[in-house]
């Protein structure tokens, strides 16, 4: 996530950028990489610091960001990690806005929500909601807790549709399809429905009322995926599962 951010920032005209990266350090020309952040010059004094870490190397990693708190916003990208948690281990004058995107910010399509901490001014939400659209829609919610139920829908939901490609291949593939015919036409038919009911000003139902004849065949399949509440229920169950498991793993 770190690397797509990166990308959007270059493309999007940030050019004052350093990286920390242990693994990547002297790889890069087109911006300072380092191996830690005792290594920037004395000089350096950004504006913003993006946490794009592991959660569990919060313990180690952030106390080393310390000497920032009170001159910069934290940007954490990091699952899990509350923003009291944060700041306790940056330091009392730390201002940290949380945000939770997800992996379509690789193709400029991401979807994050963003929470901010005692101590954000709007200035430091606005340079950071700028950073985080470099990769795709940004909003923002005032309770914390509800990054849960975000993680669960928009972090853990493009598993939901590489899931449903995959059964609807299997699908097709059992009713006799080619292989590389029953691949193409499910990719393509959730990237074509995905984009309409990204364009259009009409909801979800209205949009799948509008494919479904009466008496047809998009009737007769979603008989079979609405009886007894099976489609919608057990996407109501796997979003609240994945949502305790975010809370349970809360830093």
């Amino acid at each position: 996530m770190g690397g797509a951010l990166l990308a959007g920032w270059r493309e999007q005209g940030f050019t004052d950028v350093a990286v920390v990266d242990p693994a990547a350090a002297g790889r890069d020309d087109s911006v300072l990489v380092l191996d830690g952040p005792e290594r920037l010059p004395d000089a350096f004094a950004p504006a913003a610091v993006v946490l794009a870490i592991k959660p569990q190397a919060a313990a180690e990693v952030l106390p080393r960001y310390a000497g920032f708190a009170g001159r910069a916003v934290f940007v954490s990208i990091m699952a899990g990690q509350t923003i009291a948690g944060i700041t306790a281990r940056l330091g009392a004058g730390a201002a940290v806005v949380r945000a939770m995107p997800n992996t379509p910010a690789a193709i400029r399509h991401g979807m994050t929500v963003a929470c901010a901490g005692p101590g954000v001014t709007e200035a430091d939400y606005a340079l950071s909601e700028r950073l985080l659209a470099a990769v795709g829609k940004v909003a923002r919610v005032h309770d914390e807790g509800l990054l849960d139920a975000v993680t669960a829908v928009s972090g853990s939901g493009p598993a939901y549709v590489f899931l449903l490609a995959e059964a609807m291949e299997a699908a097709a593939i059992a009713q006799g399809l080619p292989p590389a015919l029953a691949r193409l036409i499910s990719r393509e038919t959730i990237a074509g429905a995905g984009a309409l009911l990204a364009a259009s000003p009409q909801d979800s139902a209205a949009l799948r009322r509008a494919v479904t004849s009466p008496g047809g065949t998009t009737q007769a399949a979603l008989e079979v995926l609405l009886a007894g509440d099976a489609w919608a229920g057990t996407l109501r169950r796997a979003i609240a599962a994945a949502t305790e498991r975010s809370r349970a793993l809360r830093g």
